[in-house]
């Protein structure tokens, strides 16, 4: 990478040179060329990455970064690039400027490249070591490098940072796996002799000990020294792979240490002695055929995503291998221990015992086949743990069956007297609150692990007790109950959901009545009893007795709150439409407009209202079985549908009141009025507190909607009927006494008229800029122009104040003649016309001012004519 040198003449003076435009012209060129090709070459640098995966590329990388970089950098430095950099700056070009940054970025990351070379450089003999050596030079290197990383990390001043030391690092670790994985090389470590792999193995998991331990010592090391930047890196990329490694060499080593223990038991002395020497070469491919699996293993158990299948080899090799792990894991977990799907807690553990007896039992009857190996240490040792083992499980066996005999023959005659149901969950007084009485199936769990039990024991060939066996065969039968008391529970429960306060109040006798039944499987009914049938039919037949009647109900409050969801729903502020934007109705015509529509709806909305009581009338007749509109048992029924009423009433006139002020707020105008001249001041037409009392009265009627709405007698459905409280004076009872007073009803009409309140004050300060004509009519027009006749003036001042009247009737015609805010349209045109008609009239009275005047004048001069 070349810098193209400029093919003008630099010889003269840096001042001299910064004046001639042509120099300056083709150095700038120049730089704009040099500019670009050290910011694509840094650029590039910058984003080049390392080849390879191993710390050695790192280094590599840097050193090519480097020498690249140097290059360059020598050559920004050469005389003729300076010199062309103080003509620019002599010159004031911009270019100067530019190039200068490129050349500092350029300066900077050389400066970097070469710092870390020169670091990093420290490691390279360490890091050859780590990928090429032999395992015991990788492990006594592995101190040195990381003290080095140390040093790295204290004086450098690039490397002193996580982004930059903890992907080093891990590269670092990254080697170690690699070259431990060539070392412990599972393609021949089985077909070696089995001292030199054990060898190998140890060699691979102390390097990745050593790396481990070292990378903690140097950590420490650090914090001692000071340094306000500690090692605090994510140890999971670093030591993941190597502790997973770790862990598999161990596991490595496990298997030949087991498999050389088993081949020192079959010396080659034993074959000679023994009457069947047949025997022990078949135990000799038995321990050959523990390792087959590793041999033809179909996958890397240092791939961490293979830790399953690892553990999954592991597991079954141990099993084969070792007397002492089974009677470990029975002594770990004697207490808990793991049972097989669907197994019992007594009956599973004892098939768990027995389990773990066969996995040593089978060794060792193998072994009884030759007896010269249980004459052996080894073998009488095994022979010895065997002993105890199976002495422990026979003990353990026979105590968890007692203890379950025992605990059987005591308890299931008394789960047997359970009753059938159990309240789960009670009321004081049940029916007359939202919730009802909740029942559980009183089924133990404790009876059906005992039937459970009693299956596997006689399974396992143990003796059970007889009552035990009779409640066993009869599973299938408590089964059926339990189910079909469940789903009739449910049922049940469903159908009391779905009842409110007042559905349950209204069918408390029918509720009491069916409690009244499940009584008897609270109270007398057992697992024993004979009944169990029938009752379970009574209590279906009652529940489906009180669905058909809830159904009913439920269909008739449908219909109900449809009625009042139409009343809900009703729009009691319907606006005019007009033909176009700029037709709009008149204030009065507005109201008028909406007062007469609300008028027409309202008799609808009553016919709904009325139509209320007949069905709960209906309802009367199916529950009490009178049609009076005033049954006491429906008294709380009648009263809940009142208040549903009373709360569907004010949310129609508060959501319409709600509506309404939106449309207040909205800019859209919906109204007009006038901005007129009433001498002495403008105002609008209506008037400010007419428009509000419109409004006002509006609001007004709107809620006196709910007059129509009669309340009901108290404990009934029916309407109650005027009272004549004095003579001839008539009270009619309705909605509107209590939804006239309702907080947010109020809250709602006092935010409309401040709102429409607040409009008006708007366009009323609109309306003050109009009052820069106040002359024309604030003025007697009898007094000035006396005055000013009395002042005799010349044609010029008459001049001056006819074009004045002129220029005011001119500029109110060039005013906006109509204003929108939100919801109002204050039309102009009116007050325009009237400005303009008393401009017009004082120009008329200044024109008869100023024809008199001349009259005079010319009466005067015919006299002076004659005269003379």
């Amino acid at each position: 990478i070349e810098l193209e040198m400029p093919t003008v003449n630099l010889d003269r003076e840096v001042a001299v040179l910064a004046t001639v435009p042509s120099v300056v012209q083709s150095l700038e060129s120049c730089a704009m060329t040099w500019q670009k090709l050290i910011s694509t070459v840094v650029k590039q640098q910058l984003k080049k990455v390392p080849k390879g995966d191993g710390p050695l590329a790192e280094i590599d990388l840097w050193r090519d970064k480097s020498a690249t970089l140097s290059a360059l950098a020598g050559q920004a430095k050469l005389p003729e690039v300076q010199k062309v950099l103080e003509i620019l700056q002599e010159a004031e070009s911009e270019r100067a400027g530019d190039l200068q940054t490129v050349l500092s970025d350029l300066k900077k990351y050389h400066m970097e490249a070469l710092d870390n070379v020169k670091f990093l450089s420290a490691l390279e003999r360490h890091l050859q070591t780590l990928a090429r050596g032999s395992g015991s030079d990788v492990l006594s290197t592995i101190p040195s490098l990381l003290s080095a990383l140390r040093m790295v990390w204290v004086m450098s001043r690039h490397y002193n940072k996580d982004e930059r030391m903890v992907p080093l690092l891990e590269r670092i670790a990254g080697q170690i796996c690699t070259r431990v994985h060539e070392i412990v090389d599972l393609h021949t470590l089985f077909e070696e002799d089995r001292a030199a792999a054990k060898k190998k193995i140890t060699e691979g998991k102390n390097i990745l000990e050593q790396w481990k331990k070292c990378y903690f010592t140097t950590c420490a090391q650090v914090e001692e020294s000071g340094s306000e930047r500690y090692w605090k890196f994510d140890l999971k990329c670093l030591f993941g792979k190597t502790d997973h490694m770790t862990a598999i060499c161990q596991d490595l080593h496990d298997i030949f240490q087991v498999t050389e223990e088993l081949y020192n038991v079959f010396i080659p002395e034993l074959t000679m002695v023994t009457a069947n020497p047949k025997h022990i070469d078949a135990l000799l491919r038995g321990v050959n055929g523990l390792i087959s699996p590793m041999k033809e293993l179909s996958f890397d158990p240092f791939s961490i995503i293979r830790t399953y299948n690892w553990k999954s080899v592991m597991r079954e090799f141990r099993e084969e291998v070792s007397v002492e792990n089974v009677k470990q894991i029975f002594v770990e977990n004697l207490e808990d221990p793991p049972l097989y799907k669907n197994h019992p807690p007594v009956a599973g553990a004892i098939s768990w015992a027995r389990a773990l007896f066969c996995r040593i039992k089978h060794p060792i009857i193998r072994f009884q086949e030759v007896e010269e190996l249980l004459a052996s240490e080894h073998g009488k040792k095994v022979k010895q743990i065997y002993l105890q083992v199976a002495k422990k499980m026979k003990e353990y066996e026979d105590q968890k069956y007692k203890d379950w005999r025992e605990r059987t023959e005591q308890m299931l005659p008394l789960l047997l007297k359970d009753n059938l149901l159990t309240v789960s969950s009670e009321r004081e007084e049940s029916v007359t609150t939202k919730k009802s009485t909740c029942f559980a199936v009183n089924f133990s769990p404790l009876l059906q692990e005992m039937i459970i039990e009693t299956k596997c024991m006689e399974q396992l060939g143990l003796a059970v007790p007889e009552i035990a066996r009779y409640v066993a065969l009869q599973e299938d039968k408590y089964l059926r109950y339990t189910g079909k008391l469940t789903s009739m529970l449910d049922r049940y429960h469903k159908l009391m959901e779905t009842l409110n306060e007042a559905e349950t109040k209204l069918l408390g006798g029918y509720i009491q009545e069916l409690l009244r039944i499940f009584k008897s499987g609270c109270k007398r009914l057992t697992w024993n009893s004979l009944g169990i049938g029938e009752f379970i039919v009574q209590c279906i037949q009652a529940i489906g007795k009180l669905e058909s009647l809830v159904h009913q109900i439920h269909n008739i409050a449908e219909d109900i709150n449809s009625k009042l969801q139409f009343i809900e729903s009703a729009n009691l502020f319907k606006f005019p439409l007009a033909k176009n934007r700029d037709e709009l109705p008149e204030a009065k015509a507005f109201f008028d407009y909406i007062k007469c529509e609300r008028a027409k709806d309202v008799p609808s909305l009553v016919r709904k209202y009325s139509a209320i009581p007949p069905l709960l009338i209906e309802v009367e007749g199916r529950v009490a079985k009178t049609n009076t509109g005033k049954s006491p048992k429906l008294a709380a029924y009648y009263a809940y549908w009142e208040n549903r009423i009373y709360q569907v009433l004010t949310q129609l006139i508060v959501k319409n009141l709600q509506a309404f002020n939106a449309a207040v707020l909205a800019n859209v105008p919906l109204l007009q009025i006038k901005a007129v001249l009433s001498v002495p001041e403008i105002t609008f037409q209506p008037s400010a507190s007419e428009f509000d009392n419109m409004t006002a009265q509006c609001i007004q009627d709107c809620v006196e909607v709910t007059k129509h709405f009669l309340r009901w007698m108290r404990g009934t459905c029916i309407e109650c009927p005027p009272q004549e409280v004095r003579k001839d004076e008539v009270v009619t009872f309705s909605f509107y006494s209590d939804i006239s007073q309702s907080p947010p009803m109020i809250e709602q009409a006092v935010l409309i008229s401040q709102n429409v309140l607040n409009v008006l004050a708007s366009l009323s300060k609109y309306l003050n800029q109009w009052n820069r004509y106040d002359l024309l009519w604030k003025s007697d027009k009898g007094t000035v122009l006396e005055s000013l006749a009395a002042q005799k003036p010349a044609c010029v001042t008459f001049d001056e104040q006819l074009q004045f009247y002129m220029k005011v009737a001119q500029e109110v015609t060039q005013q906006p003649l109509i204003k929108d805010e939100q919801f109002i349209r204050l039309q102009l045109a009116p007050l325009a016309l009237a400005l303009q008609e008393n401009a017009k009239g004082w120009m008329i009275s200044l024109g008869k001012l100023l024809n008199e005047s001349a009259r005079e004048e010319l009466v005067k001069l015919r006299e002076e004519i004659q005269v003379g």
